[in-house]
């Protein structure tokens, strides 16, 4: 194989070797339990309060509401699981989207098993949530809306100012998973208005196993993992000192270089877009074409089965997706791609590209012959094109 394309980036990123440098003294010489009193332990503890202010910073938040966790899916759980306990006397009602990752809807599922009322709100043909939508799902026991800031499937930004707003004037809590949105764009959480917000490290180039959730001071949610004293009595363990360290260069890197990384994303991206919907027939792109996160491509083409795709893509050094990492080893097609309207069949027909500021223009012209070609090859097999084309003869 000559080409190797990375093409999957909202799955994961490649560590920067910069957040790698800055994490292995903690693994070898500063290797102190952050909890312990001495002096030499003290300076992990310093160290981890360090990347709580760059995190913070990022967000226009203050240090002390941010809280380190094992990545998207724990601050995901975290924040519907507490607010449901904490909150479930005032109301048992919550608000969320049916396009949300599953760390939101599993979590949600869960809480509907405790007796718990979810509204799952529709979308757009874009995948866009309609804040009007958001307002007149409100109850008078609504106790949460969660309202993912990003797609990590198709890309659209979601209107999280209005939604936060509306959230705001009645009181309510606004949780946001930011996990594919958070280091792509800029993101205040007071502008708009968020009281929780999940994200994690392995998809800005920082380390796996690492993320936070930031929880506006005065929100009352208690500890989701118990057994100590740790991230002000919130969150029990063992601070994982060189994720942290990572997550937090990952975040001052993310913010340094975000100008002109996302800018070269956004011309690749839409340069690969034009060349893909002009030359391959029978495709669509997914998700909103201007709202859309900057290195995120997602198409479906017309009969052909996605797997098929990824297979001969992978042959030709291309790694892509059909959807989230966390649901790609199911036959089913995307819940996301079903909530925008798509039928099975052309849903099972999709290719999510995530790119990252290393490509260049001829990488997507790479991409796009291989895909040109590899379509071309899959539709001549398949009965369904077969019928198509000899009804479209007619």
């Amino acid at each position: 194989m000559d080409k190797f394309l990375y093409l999957d980036n909202a799955a994961t990123t490649k560590t920067a070797p910069e957040v790698v440098e800055a994490m292995i003294p903690y693994f070898t010489e500063n290797y102190g339990n952050p909890s312990s009193v001495y002096s030499f332990a003290a300076k992990n503890k310093d160290a981890v309060n360090r990347q709580r202010e760059i995190i913070a910073g990022a967000l226009g938040a203050a240090p002390n509401e941010i809280y380190f966790t094992a990545g998207g899916t724990e601050a995901d759980n975290w924040a519907l699981k507490a607010t449901a306990e904490a909150y479930g006397n005032k109301g048992r009602h919550i608000i969320t989207t049916k396009i949300e990752h599953h760390a939101i809807l599993h979590s949600a599922q869960y809480l509907e098993r405790q007796g718990f009322e979810v509204t799952y709100l529709d979308v757009d043909e874009n995948g866009k949530v309609r804040p009007e939508d958001v307002e007149a799902a409100i109850r008078p026991d609504t106790i949460l809306i969660s309202v993912m800031y990003a797609n990590n499937e198709i890309g659209t930004i979601e209107p999280i100012q209005e939604i936060g707003k509306i959230a705001h004037e009645k009181g309510i809590l606004f949780h946001t998973d930011a996990v594919q949105a958070f280091g792509q764009i800029p993101i205040n959480v007071d502008e708009c208005h968020i009281d929780m917000l999940s994200a994690s490290g392995h998809k800005l180039n920082g380390p796996k196993g690492i993320g936070f959730l930031y929880i506006r001071k005065g929100v009352k949610i208690r500890s989701f993992i118990h057994g100590g004293a740790q991230e002000r009595r919130r969150r029990a363990g063992t601070e994982n000192v060189p994720g942290i360290v990572g997550l937090g260069k990952a975040v001052e890197r993310a913010v340094r270089t975000m100008e002109e990384r996302t800018k070269k994303e956004r011309e690749l991206r839409d340069y690969l877009i034009g060349r893909v919907l002009e030359e391959i027939p029978y495709t669509r792109l997914n998700g909103d074409r201007e709202q859309r996160l900057p290195n995120n491509a997602n198409f479906s083409f017309r009969f052909i089965e996605g797997e098929s795709l990824l297979i001969m893509l992978d042959m030709k050094g291309i790694c892509g997706s059909s959807g989230s990492a966390c649901t790609s080893g199911s036959l089913d097609p995307s819940h996301v791609l079903l909530a925008i309207g798509l039928p099975h069949e052309i849903a099972h027909g999709s290719l999510r590209l995530t790119l990252n500021e290393e490509f260049e223009k001829e990488d997507m012209d790479y991409v796009v012959e291989t895909l040109k070609e590899i379509v071309k090859n899959l539709r001549s097999m398949s009965p369904l094109y077969e019928d198509f084309m000899k009804k479209q003869n007619r």
